[in-house]
């Protein structure tokens, strides 16, 4: 047998056997794909399985995330480090072969596929960083940063709305260098994808500013090899190669909709290797002739890298500035900013979108790498780096990008970019909308990614927008997602905190910021970077904590100052992140939060359910446990409760309440 065939199917068969032994996971993909991806990673792409970090690799994203033997397989063949042990550990606890592509958890795997579609959208963010990053730093004679982002995406992969949403701008922006396979074999969970899927796609890309190479067999090596070489030659426009495959090819099952999602089963395993002329007896077995061509394929990719790191010596010669800067571009740990004192400096009263932009810019100096942009709303956001231009076609190396109104995009291209490395990353839009990036939001916290989202207009303060512009749950639902730090600043100095603290988090943050200005008060700072402090105490023991976040801060101010008045020892806490906070070590948080002051009240314009963990059962909240309405903010805060006379009065109860 050809050599390049017993490879792909032994991917094929690795495949089988590994979702057999696990007695779950999805077959009909590794077996109608294999020849493509065999095909690609074996002659056309440019990687080093000896270093699998290689800044100038090609990148591979396994959109069809479910499919994920058909990359444990390929990691296994290629000598990524996966051991036969692995791929018999599919889907069992702490192996290396989870269910979906983990990034960070297996070496190799580029990125966290399976939520369908996604995978399109953070290629497009590695293209993109790659066209970006040429563009800065390639010079003649040394192109260092030269490389394809591929993706592999099915028929649910088209169906979904992010993956239209970022193939879209892909088409605008021209990216040359993302090639996507389209895997058409016809087939979902609930049978042929004609009874919900018609469209031409092909014609649709097309209609995106793509170029479209058809490969009706996807069995057909030598179609498959003339594709790619085609689509590799077109540098003006993205490419889709729309290959017709048979889902669970060479199985009795063939092209039937139950080889998607479940094992194939002991008697058609047996006659798919029978089918496929596999040459091994025993499950797990690969040829020991196969093992020795893939060794000697893996020993000229390696050969690659060698090359490029001999170029990357001579460009450190002739360009030692540039190669300074490229370096530093990919140090994967930020600078401490906290000491410079440009961060401190705010007086005043100042929307916190207003001083985030200020910090973002103060930030765009000093991060060579720092690229985002805005939903069509920067203007809104304060989400510009005024000093730095637009990335556009023709010019990839602005830092300022337009994402247009496409919110999940945005979050997933921004993922994109943080993952291909040598970039910071951050995207900006109205708080209410975090609801459309919130799958995007998701990955970048499994991933561990610090993407920054900043999130202004963020409370009923919007106004007259009404309901469908106010955040209320917002706050509650992002809290709740494991790995994501939530900052909702006071002032401008806390603004600066959340920033800061944002640049070491190892995933995302959220900059939840007003469109109301705000005062600015003397004891905020650094120290807002351990996510809730004491902002103004009161002489002796506290009877009562005042706790609030944002905008409501300015009230509990106020009202400590009103219960003084009345012989009401109140202590003011601001926690502008309650993420931090609970990192801080127990004698701090309690130094904070004192245990024995039971009377506490927590004001926030948003859903109480987050504070509860911190006013007890004998304390009380002044939230928004309801929608809005469209009148001017004022008139909203008031009518809801949110007056220094209601938080006095809620005080004075609570403290009543506690001493009887």
């Amino acid at each position: 047998m050809d050599m390049n065939q017993l490879a792909v199917n032994a991917i094929r068969v690795l495949s089988i056997d590994a979702i057999q032994k696990a007695k779950s996971g999805h077959p009909g993909t590794p077996l109608g794909a294999a020849p493509l991806a065999y095909e690609l990673w074996a002659h056309h792409m440019s990687h080093n399985p000896a270093n699998p970090k290689w800044i100038n690799r090609d990148r591979f994203v396994l959109s069809a995330g479910h499919a994920s033997m058909l990359e444990y397989a390929l990691l296994y063949l290629f000598g990524y480090g996966l051991t036969m042990d692995d791929l018999q550990n599919f889907r069992q606890w702490e192996s290396l072969t989870p269910g979906h592509p983990e990034f960070g958890h297996t070496k190799g795997v580029e990125a966290t596929s399976g939520p369908l579609g996604q995978g399109i959208a953070t290629a497009v963010g590695m293209a993109l960083a790659e066209a970006h990053l040429a563009e800065r730093f390639n010079r003649e004679g040394f192109p260092i940063i030269d490389h394809y982002t591929y993706a592999l995406a099915g028929d649910g992969c088209m169906m979904e709305g992010v993956s239209g949403e970022a193939s879209s701008l892909a088409g605008a922006l021209k990216l040359g260098k993302l090639i996507v396979f389209y895997d058409d074999n016809g087939i979902s969970i609930e049978g042929d994808t004609s009874v919900a899927f018609t469209e031409d796609v092909s014609m649709r890309y097309r209609a995106y500013g793509w170029q479209v190479i058809e490969v009706n067999d996807g069995n057909d090596i030598r179609a498959l090899s003339t594709a790619i070489k085609a689509a590799k030659r077109e540098q003006s426009k993205p490419s889709l190669i729309h290959v017709r495959s048979k889902i669970g090819y060479g199985t009795p099952l063939a092209g039937l909709a139950k080889t998607h999602g479940e094992p194939l089963g002991a008697e058609n395993i047996t006659r798919t290797k029978e089918t496929l002329e596999w040459p091994c007896e025993k499950d797990f077995e690969v040829p020991a002739e196969l093992t020795a061509h893939m060794e000697s394929l893996v020993k000229a990719l390696g050969a690659v890298e060698t090359h490029w790191n001999g170029m990357l010596t001579s460009y450190e010669k002739v360009h030692p500035d540039l190669y300074k800067l490229f370096m530093a571009c990919h140090e994967e740990e930020a600078p401490d900013l906290s000491g410079d004192p440009a961060f401190w400096a705010f007086e005043g009263k100042a929307a916190t979108r207003s001083t985030s932009g200020k910090v973002l810019n103060l930030l765009a100096d000093r991060l060579p790498n720092l690229v985002g942009g805005s939903a069509d709303l920067a203007p809104s956001n304060k989400s510009e780096m005024t000093s730095k231009t637009w990335l556009s076609p023709d010019d990839y190396s602005g830092s300022n990008i337009h994402f247009g109104v496409r919110e999940f995009a945005m979050a997933a291209v921004c993922n994109g970019l943080a993952v291909h490395g040598g970039l910071r990353s951050y995207c900006a839009t109205f708080f209410v909308f975090s609801d459309y990036l919130k799958p995007a939001l998701r990955l970048s916290a499994l991933m561990g990614l610090p993407v920054t989202y900043v999130l202004t207009h963020d409370s009923i303060g919007v106004g007259e927008d009404g309901p469908t512009h106010q955040p209320i749950e917002q706050l509650a639902a992002l809290r709740a997602t494991p790995n994501v730090a939530v900052f909702r600043p006071a002032d401008g100095r806390e603004t600066s905190a959340s920033y800061l603290a944002a640049l070491h988090r190892k995933g995302p943050s959220c900059i939840v910021a007003t469109r109301q200005d705000l005062p600015s008060y003397e004891n905020s700072g650094p120290v807002a970077m351990r996510g809730g402090y004491v902002l103004s105490d009161c002489e002796g023991d506290p009877a009562l904590l005042l706790i609030a976040s944002g905008s409501e801060v300015e009230l509990i101010v106020e009202a400590q100052k009103r219960l003084a008045a009345e012989g009401i020892a109140a202590r003011v806490v601001s926690m502008p992140c309650m993420e931090l906070f609970e990192e801080q070590d127990d004698d701090y948080r309690a130094s904070v939060l004192p245990r024995h002051v039971r009377a506490r009240l927590a004001v926030e314009a948003g859903a109480s359910q987050p504070w509860y963990r911190y006013v007890g059962l004998d304390g009380d909240t002044i939230c928004l446990d309801h929608f809005g309405a469209s009148a001017p903010a004022h008139l909203l805060f008031e009518a809801y409760g949110f007056t220094v006379d209601n938080v006095v009065a809620r005080a004075k109860a609570l403290v009543e309440a506690i001493q009887k």
